[in-house]
């Protein structure tokens, strides 16, 4: 049949390259015998390998955990922790419910920088389907999700201060607004939780948000958000039998109600036009938690490069690593022109320059002191006793004046040593070089290398020289944050000019409101290292780059120095120093001042740190932290006696653990 053919027999004679053919086909037979084994057996694991591994069983661990913790009882986990620890006490409502406590005087809550969280309700077509959702807040997917598109819509507009074109992000309403920060993470919630168990719940509960990002004025020309602020007061009062109102602010929520309350009494059209006596007649007490009253130097490491300690280590553990495109961002940059573009991050630079933070020769926290001092100072002696078992930090040679130093031989050596070329009269020369890779402008690449060597001569900087210093280097960043925030002292607060907004959230430059029944509580941790001051460093010259860093090489001569890693340490609550917090209320307001004219009663009532005993307590039951102390058993406990009705004295009157009694007298202020 013409489908078969014979085979022909090829003639080894003939074809000399047989043999080499067959040793080709046994290769090829050989080449697909068990690829897989071959393959793998050959390969190397590589250093990527293993991170992957690494990243990929904590993810399996972690959902594996978090599916169990989800599939169990909810009494299993606390039988394992009773197991572990003991039992656990009473929360703090149950305990005072059982006491009789009942809901009283409504209660409102004003919160901080960056635990509020924004939605969008208008955005460019990358943001297409988030309207409505939260941009910044819970889960923060979007971040992950689409970076650069995330980042454009958090920021605002560099020049008006206000919302980019085509962006709309506007903060959320009621109590959910700031109970958690991300899932798992609460802020407000083991507060509310335990208002509600003595009756509280959110008619009597009033969630005072607003655009933590935006200059305090403008939350009230953009969104009624003081507006709002008085009218639910006003109501809430209006239905609770004419019971005045107890506030609650945190953090910069301080700054922000302070500025408020010089607000509501302000004629219009700056002010609310409630007249002189709204405060008296609606306020029973501001019992102010983590108050930055005076700002925080932390704030000028974080304007300045960007910085604070744990992003100074994280640098140090990865040289060069954030300072680079991660997934396509120049992270740094990025991260410096969105927090620049926030003008309430203003509010925290320190106030009230030398005469409260100190200069080149001396601090007001000069000296030594405990972070777990256990005894207490009575307001009345203003007495030390100090643990000597308990970790000390010494201060001894320390000059906390010294906000910004460059170099730590700078930081130490006596100011008569130091030779300083002043910067301000330095005339600004050529940009940087190459900014056509830049992925996003900032001011520091206006400066020329000149410019940067004449922020480096002047060597050491105070808090009297760091606005200077800023203005410098950020000249119209700066000029839009001159138009709503002051950092000065009043001499005469009488003087028209301390009428305009910019002066009303700094408690150096007006007045309380006349209200003498009021009662105002500081309430803060103490215990924990908290930033003082600096040590920077001149980075190496690349495109885009940020040019000055913390330089963590800098270390102190002893385990128990104040100086790790390029920080001068100082008592607070990691956050805010002792002397922000409690100053104002120990020696600025206490009795009748000139910021003080009613004699407002002010009481500090400080909580010792003390971390968690293992990881199944959490974040603690009695930690200082800045935001953990929401959930301090003994902070909550004092809260809600107040909002019961309790006064400041039937809380005991002071309780302190530091020494701002102490450093407070070292302050010269005129009252």
């Amino acid at each position: 049949m013409s489908f078969l053919r014979r085979r022909k027999v090829t003639d080894s004679s003939k074809s000399p390259n047989s043999e080499p053919n067959i040793e080709k086909e046994d290769d090829k037979k050989n080449q697909y015998k068990s690829p897989q084994r071959y393959s793998y057996s050959s390969k190397k694991w590589s250093c990527w390998d293993s991170c992957c591994w690494f990243i990929g069983f904590l993810c399996s661990m972690w959902w594996f955990l978090l599916f169990l913790y989800n599939a169990m009882p909810d009494s299993i986990p606390q039988y394992v922790t009773e197991a572990i620890t003991g039992p656990l006490p009473d929360p703090p409502g149950v305990k005072l419910r059982n006491e009789g406590l009942t809901v009283n005087h409504p209660v409102v809550f004003v919160p901080g920088i960056v635990t509020g969280g924004l939605e969008l309700w208008e955005g460019r077509q990358c943001a297409e389907g988030l309207v409505g959702k939260r941009m910044w807040g819970g889960s923060f997917g979007e971040f992950y999700k689409r970076p650069l598109c995330w980042l454009e819509h958090i920021s605002l507009d560099n020049e008006t201060g206000l919302d980019p074109p085509g962006i709309r992000i506007r903060p959320v309403s009621g109590l959910v607004a700031a109970d958690y920060f991300a899932a798992g993470y609460f802020v407000w919630a083991v507060l509310i939780a335990n208002l509600a168990h003595i009756g509280y719940e959110e008619k009597t509960m009033y969630m005072a948000s607003y655009d933590w990002r935006l200059a305090f004025q403008n939350t009230e020309v953009r969104d009624q958000s003081l507006s709002r602020i008085k009218s639910n007061i006003e109501l809430m009062v209006a239905t609770n039998g004419g019971k005045k109102v107890v506030v609650i602010p945190h953090s910069m929520g301080v700054q922000y109600f302070l500025h408020f309350m010089k607000w509501v009494e302000a004629p219009a059209p700056m002010g609310g036009g409630g007249g002189s006596g709204w405060c008296a007649k609606h306020i029973k007490a501001v019992v102010n938690i983590a108050a930055p009253f005076l700002g925080a130097p932390k704030s000028v490491a974080l304007h300045f490069s960007i910085e604070a300690r744990d992003i100074a280590v994280a640098r140090a553990f990865a040289p060069g690593f954030l300072d680079k495109d991660v997934l396509g961002l120049q992270t740094f940059q990025h991260l410096m022109r969105m927090f620049r573009t926030w003008d309430a991050t203003r509010s925290m630079i320190p106030k009230g320059g030398e005469t409260i933070w100190g200069g080149l020769d001396w601090s007001p926290e000069g000296g030594s002191f405990n972070y777990n001092a256990k005894k207490l100072k009575k307001n009345s002696t203003h007495s030390t006793g100090n643990n000597a078992n308990s970790y000390s930090c010494d201060m001894k040679g320390v000059n906390y004046g010294r906000i910004i130093s460059f170099g730590k031989d700078v930081a130490e050596a006596p100011s008569s040593k130091i030779e300083r070329v002043d910067f301000r009269d330095f005339v600004k020369g050529d940009k940087l070089g190459n900014l056509s890779n830049c992925d996003v402008w900032l001011e520091y690449h206006e400066m020329g290398n000149g410019d940067i060597k004449a922020v480096v001569d002047y060597k050491v900087y105070t808090a009297g020289s760091i606005l200077d210093l800023l203005h410098f280097v950020a000249p119209k960043w700066m000029e839009r944050g001159d138009a709503h925030f002051s950092y000065g002292i009043a001499d005469n607060l009488d003087d028209p000019k301390y009428e305009h907004h910019k002066y009303w959230s700094n408690p150096l430059e007006t007045k309380l409101p006349n209200a003498p029944d009021l009662e105002i509580y500081s309430m803060y941790g103490v215990g924990i290292p908290t930033e003082r001051a600096y040590v920077y460093k001149l980075t190496t010259s690349t495109d885009c780059y940020i040019p000055f860093q913390i330089d963590t090489s800098a270390e102190g001569g002893s385990e128990d120095s104040c100086l790790k890693g390029g920080v001068f340490s100082v008592d607070g609550d990691e956050t805010v120093p002792v002397i922000s917090a409690g100053f104002m209320c120990a020696k600025g307001w206490r009795g009748k001042t000139r910021f003080n004219p009613s004699g407002i009663r002010t009481y500090i009532r400080e909580y010792n740190h003390a971390p968690p005993a293992n990881l199944l307590e959490g974040r603690g039951t009695q930690s200082g932290g800045h935001v953990d102390i929401l959930g301090n058993f003994a902070l909550i406990e004092d809260v809600i006696r107040v909002a019961a009705g309790a006064t400041g004295e039937d809380l005991g009157g002071d309780r302190v653990y530091s020494d701002i009694f102490k450093w407070s007298e070292r302050i010269n202020l005129k009252l």
